[in-house]
């Protein structure tokens, strides 16, 4: 397969992504450029022209939230220590079937019999449209209008599990203790709403894997990242729509 053959070949199913969709990412500076993996993973990469979303404040009003929280994942460093996660249960109390972060584990080829290993650091999305949010029957997760972070309101939650169910990211668990379900709220009860900068896992990470910071914020490091010229960013499971706030790419 040539150059060419290969770049057609990322980028099938491209044009049948929701309009809505590419104008999202298109105000974050982002143009799509390939689907894979049957369309989990969507292949992002700067767009300095788009709408104008570069290059100054005025970028800021393009952004639902302002703050506008976001997380880059550079997946490549992540050596699986799990600091972050042990980081996030001790300060977010939770219990020992429960998680808010995890780490996934995959091989891929990259010679005749030589696998290597991957790990991916998982976390609740924090969608611009959250599936979970829009099937509440309580409204007890809900998005917060300030920092677009997706909360869970424990004394609104019945225990249905529907939410969980329309996670695309399984990032919820549900919390036998307070009978209500859990998932990452960026640290904001613990950490962000008491002055700190960083979440628990982006503090506790040896490797600085995660990123943490204002998406809509020009001089912030998760905007610098994600804007980075010649560099390819993802997200997972774009075909649900939900337009994610954790961005992946490599160091």
């Amino acid at each position: 397969m040539n150059i060419s053959e290969l770049e057609k070949k990322e980028n099938e199913g491209v044009e049948n992504i929701p309009s809505l969709e590419r104008r999202t990412f298109l105000q974050a500076g982002l143009a799509i450029t390939g689907l894979f993996m049957g369309g989990t993973v969507l292949s992002l990469t700067s767009a300095p022209k788009a709408l104008g979303a570069l290059g100054g404040m005025e970028s800021v009003k393009k952004y639902p939230h302002s703050p506008h929280y976001s997380m880059v994942m550079r997946q490549n460093l992540c050596v699986d220590c799990q600091l972050c996660m042990e980081a996030c249960v001790r300060t977010n109390h939770v219990p020992s079937y429960g998680y808010r972060t995890i780490i996934l584990e995959s091989y891929r080829e990259i010679g005749p019999d030589q696998k290597e290993r991957i790990f991916m650091p998982v976390l609740c999305n924090h969608c611009n449209r959250p599936p979970c949010v829009r099937v509440c029957p309580t409204v007890a997760t809900y998005k917060d209008k300030t920092t677009g972070i997706v909360m869970m309101d424990s004394k609104k939650c019945i225990g249905c599990k529907t939410c969980m169910a329309a996670c695309p990211y399984n990032a919820r668990y549900f919390n036998e203790e307070v009978r209500a379900v859990d998932k990452c709220n960026f640290c904001y009860d613990t950490r962000l709403s008491k002055g700190m900068k960083d979440t628990a896992c982006v503090e506790a990470c040896p490797a600085d894997v995660r990123v943490f910071g204002d998406l809509s914020d020009p001089n912030s490091e998760v905007y610098s990242l994600v804007h980075q010229p010649g560099k390819v960013v993802w997200v997972l499971r774009p075909e649900t729509g939900a337009l994610p706030n954790v961005f992946y790419m490599n160091a």
